[in-house]
């Protein structure tokens, strides 16, 4: 098969045991890879009710067809199993290089089961694996650790896929790093893989995937290239995600003093042009393209940044990168916290010892709010002050939380945990839906986010659908994009009627394919990124062979992820009473131009409900019914929840 190897590796850490699966084409065809994959694994071989941090959990990580291939945007990796801070259905994406070396090393997906007795790390080199002992790598952050590994090993080309201690200390929202700054962050997978005693998996190939039409596939690669410097997107290599920053300012969309107000007047110290500017390694002598900005495996965008900080409070180091606009804000804006040293610090931190920056700011901002309102004490805080704006605080409380200790112990089990466990009325002060803490992109403004946040099968994300402004604001400049997805008119902004509710699911479902193809969401989508929706059809067809796949099909893909993610849920008890959104959030904005805007009840639930009609779910419980699932060829999948 062109694209792929055709094995699966099944590692069994409790038995010692490893098996090699050899799926067809069919099987390929059907799931592609990435999400929907793991998907598969985890509904087939895994019991419903299991401990997330137990043994019968399961963790995929899952490449697709286009993993590995020499074009922008392919280089991501899938990791999903049982969530540990939602209990529900956890997915996770990443880039880097790491991906790419896997698929180089022989293999789609790695699928895990079982804890070993004591710490291991997983070594692939060229087809071949073994379980190597990991106990005195056991308690490293990352960066020592993959240094260790490579030595060890001897080869510094060898790619490390690892948990830091936060990971080992059972740190709820802990991510699974590689380069020590690539992370498969949301969803707490770093915490599922520390409980198997797994420090590490490092990857050594030379089996480069095969493209069925290589001259198709080369004049794709280079169109991108050439064009990705008029884009849209060319802003986001050059000034990262941040650049979003003062545009969410101007449109009342930057989440401030926890999602109270959609202005904050620090927002241009720590935008990405302030970055690119000041903090990116070789600022200072004009250097920062060449020195401050990095890439994944064969992409031209290099959108990661490289931060370095030798003087002052915070000193930086740049083998753990830099922030995005998420971390800049859920350590910034959300705290009320200006100082962009600080903000990396905590970036640092969070990438040394293994956690995702979106839970960890997001919940330091609710204990922030805690405290401001009174419910928290410096008794509770172990004497920290976290007054609106400290820094110190700020900074401090990450390393507490990554090592457990203190008052961090309560707010490693996340933000929802930690108010249930404190009371006092802190439960208002929650922006979690599903207890997965909320990204920096606002449903009061934003208006279709409030039905993605509360119905997404893994909680709040926004990279799971396409935001209203591209529906709205710019949509003739979309026009030919939006009409593959079959849409001509777009609709008024802030609407949740039922032409934006189609939009939102179409464009979900497209995203839940590029999950799944393991496709970069700023180089692919069906807006202002540098590729479209028929060029992510060509590019299956190049890569593949397969010439009669469209658009639809790989629709079919998307959908048949979301069914077969609900249907996981449903199976874990979980249904539409899950989908409930923050209090907070039906309650006005305050400040600049989103100033009063709030979420309304009524509206909200009406727009839920034709959610739940338009995706040909039960309205009533939100669960995917048999004749949806036997459309998708899920019909295994409705018989587990007969």
């Amino acid at each position: 098969m062109n694209g792929y190897n055709g094995k699966i590796l099944h590692v069994n850490l409790t038995s010692g045991k490893f098996h090699v699966e050899e799926p067809d084409e069919t099987f390929y065809r059907k799931y592609m890879g990435g999400s929907a994959l793991a998907m598969h694994y985890l509904l087939k071989d895994m019991p419903a009710g299991v401990d997330p941090l137990g043994a019968d959990n399961r963790l995929v990580l899952a490449l697709s067809v286009l993993t590995g291939t020499a074009i922008s945007g392919q280089s991501r990796m899938t990791a999903a199993a049982k969530s540990p801070l939602t209990g529900a259905i956890g997915d996770s994406q990443s880039g880097g290089f790491f991906p790419s070396e896997l698929k180089f090393a022989g293999y789609d997906a790695i699928v895990i089961k079982g804890k070993s007795e004591k710490p291991v790390y997983l070594w692939i080199n060229e087809g071949k694996f073994e379980l190597r002992d990991a106990s005195h790598l056991w308690g490293k952050i990352t960066g020592e650790a993959e240094a260790s590994i490579k030595e060890e090993l001897d080869d510094n080309k060898i790619e490390v896929l690892q948990i830091g201690p936060a990971g080992e200390n059972g740190v709820r929202f802990a991510g699974i790093f590689s380069m020590s700054n690539r992370a498969n962050g949301r969803t707490g997978m770093g915490a599922v893989m520390g409980s198997k005693n797994l420090k590490a998996i490092a990857v050594r190939g030379k089996k480069r995937p095969t493209v069925a039409d290589k001259d198709a596939f080369k004049k794709l690669a280079k169109w991108g290239a050439k064009n990705f410097p008029e884009s849209d997107i060319a802003g986001l290599g050059k000034y990262g995600t941040a650049e979003t920053t003062g545009a969410n300012q101007s449109s009342g969309t930057l989440p401030t003093y926890n999602y109270n107000s959609g202005v904050f007047d620090g927002c241009e110290p720590i935008d990405g042009t302030t970055m690119y500017d000041t903090i990116l390694r070789g600022a200072a002598e004009g250097k920062q393209d060449r020195l401050g900005r990095d890439t994944c495996y064969a992409c031209t965008v290099r959108c990661k940044r490289v931060v370095e900080i030798t003087e002052g409070d915070y000193k930086v180091d740049p083998k753990y990168g830099g922030p995005e606009y998420e971390t800049t804000s859920t350590f910034g804006n959300y705290c009320a916290v200006d100082d962009l040293g600080a903000i990396s610090k905590a970036n640092e931190l969070c990438n040394k010892y293994g956690m995702d920056t979106i839970s960890c700011g997001a919940t330091i901002s609710w204990a922030f709010e805690a405290f401001n309102e009174g419910k928290l004490t410096l008794e509770d805080t172990d004497g920290l002050d976290l007054t609106w704006g400290n820094a110190e605080s700020m900074v401090k409380l990450t390393e507490k939380i990554a090592k457990r200790e203190g008052f961090g112990d309560l707010l490693a089990e996340g933000s929802e945990r930690a108010a249930s466990e404190v009371g006092r009325g802190t439960e208002a002060y929650l922006i979690t839906f599903k207890g997965q803490e909320a990204p920096a992109h606002m449903p009061r403004v934003k208006r279709s986010l409030a039905v993605i946040y509360a119905t997404n099968p893994y909680g709040a994300d926004h990279q799971t659908h396409e935001h209203d402004p591209s529906f709205e604001d710019d949509f003739e400049y979309y026009a030919e994009r939006m009409a593959v997805l079959g849409f001509t008119e777009g609709v008024e902004a802030r609407s949740l009627n039922a032409e934006k509710i189609r939009f939102t699911i179409a464009s979900q479902q497209m995203y839940s394919t590029m999950d799944s193809l393991n496709l970069c969401q700023f180089v692919y989508g069906p807006a202002w990124q540098l590729y479209g929706p028929n060029d992510m059809v060509e590019l299956v067809r190049t890569v593949t062979g397969w010439e009669d796949m469209s658009f639809e099909e790989l629709q079919k893909v998307g959908e048949r992820r979301l069914n077969m993610m609900r249907a996981f849920n449903a199976r874990e008890g979980m249904d539409r009473k899950n989908d409930v959104i923050p209090e907070k959030l039906f309650k006005p904005l305050k400040g600049g131009v989103s100033d009063g805007w709030k979420l309304d009840r009524d509206e909200v639930e009406s727009a839920l409900d034709s959610y739940f009609e338009q995706c040909g779910w039960d309205v009533k419980t939100g669960i995917p019914s048999r004749a949806k699932l036997d459309e998708l060829g899920l019909d295994w999948v409705a018989d587990q929840l007969d």
